[in-house]
């Protein structure tokens, strides 16, 4: 991979400040994870969702330390749209959470750094329970934000 590349994702990964997960097979199983949703896709707008979960999967681990596999060599040709899918996505999910708890009034809110989809009201009760924040306030908050909130597949 290109050294601009690797210091952009590099800086981008600093700036999400996403918790190291264990076991270290969490990084492993989530490639394969998104690998498997990647073969399952079927319209070119799933395909480039998929691979930049593919991208981001391995971009964090390599990250965190744990480097299941390398990132494709880059080519802007091929790859560059689905960096831009990929830091887009995710910076707009990170961004969505600390809104969300910004406006629940959570003590910790600066702490809330997460990328997981909200679109569904399960995450958000995931996310609410990790941080120790009222569930009913964050999912009413979350619902209302995700109504206007752009890109959240």
């Amino acid at each position: 991979m290109r050294p601009t590349i690797e210091a952009l994702l590099k800086r981008w990964h600093r700036m999400l400040g996403l918790a190291r997960q264990s076991p270290p097979s969490w990084y492993r199983d989530r490639v394969r994870e998104e690998l498997r949703e990647r073969r399952a896709a079927r319209t070119r707008l799933q395909r480039l969702s998929e691979t930049s979960d593919v991208f981001f999967s391995i971009s964090r681990a390599r990250y965190d330390g744990f480097p299941v596999r390398g990132l494709p060599p880059f080519s802007a040709f091929r790859h560059l749209h689905v960096y831009a899918s990929m830091m887009m996505k995710y910076t707009l999910r990170w961004k969505f959470y600390c809104i969300v708890a910004r406006r629940c009034k959570a003590p910790q809110h600066a702490s809330v750094r997460e990328v997981v989809n909200p679109a569904k009201d399960s995450k958000l009760d995931e996310v609410s329970s990790r941080h120790q924040i009222d569930p009913a306030e964050f999912r009413r908050v979350g619902r209302r934000l995700r109504k206007l909130w752009p890109l959240l597949p």
